[in-house]
């Protein structure tokens, strides 16, 4: 339910990412999705809710998703974390190079905890899944929590993310889409990476009838 949550999404940094305190609304604990740069101002939405940090969030490794990770890990003290499969693949120096010269930032430090597909985080009441949608990067995951979805760069509103950048595959993101996110309630709220729709946030069903990735290249087959 609705009441069970509070959300709070922010545009953040020079990339404009959508960086999301999701809370439990009874104990105020809370993990940060995506810190994409000024940490400062994060820390101070998060002190003027009163909220509780637990965890960092990363939907995939890519650096604008995860600038501000190791700033807000030394404010609050909470572990990093993303999928395995992104923490094992920007592990690697040719990879890190190439990640480094397309986005010009450096690429993530290692993660704390490495996430896998299925895996339940709890945070005060609230419950919050691991579903890896690999497509956008190897390890890129959207975390389902009270009937929201948090997409990171698999799915925005009436788009996908990039799959031309190194790790990316638009037929490995078409099937994520496919298998993981277009089987849920249709009700289910979409909350992107980045604003890039018509509209800051969408649903699975509007989606399915809206998005061309979803109706020409999933369901016209």
């Amino acid at each position: 339910m609705q009441s069970d949550v509070i959300i709070r999404q922010t545009a953040i940094g020079s990339y404009k990412v959508n960086t999301y305190l999701l809370a439990c609304a009874q104990t105020k604990k809370t993990v940060l999705i995506d810190p994409g740069g000024e940490a400062e101002r994060i820390v101070k939405m998060v002190r003027d809710e009163g909220m509780e940090p637990v965890y960092i969030l990363n939907t995939h490794g890519h650096a604008d998703h995860v600038l501000a990770n190791k700033q807000l890990q030394a404010v609050f003290s909470v572990p990093v974390c993303m999928h395995e499969a992104d923490d094992i693949f920007f592990a690697a120096a040719d990879i890190r190079e190439k990640s480094e010269k397309e986005l010009g930032l450096p690429a993530p430090a290692p993660a704390d905890i490495r996430l896998q597909d299925g895996q339940v985080l709890e945070v005060g009441k609230l419950r919050i899944k691991v579903i890896h949608t690999p497509g956008h990067t190897p390890g890129s995951v959207c975390f389902l929590a009270a009937g929201n979805l948090f997409t990171g760069d698999t799915l925005f509103v009436g788009d996908v993310g990039r799959t031309d950048l190194t790790g990316g595959s638009l037929d490995t993101l078409i099937n994520s889409l496919k298998e993981k996110v277009i089987v849920l309630p249709a009700e289910t709220i979409i909350w992107p990476g980045h604003d890039y729709g018509e509209t800051p946030t969408s649903t699975v069903g509007r989606e399915i009838k809206e998005n061309l990735y979803i109706t020409d290249f999933i369901l016209a087959d």
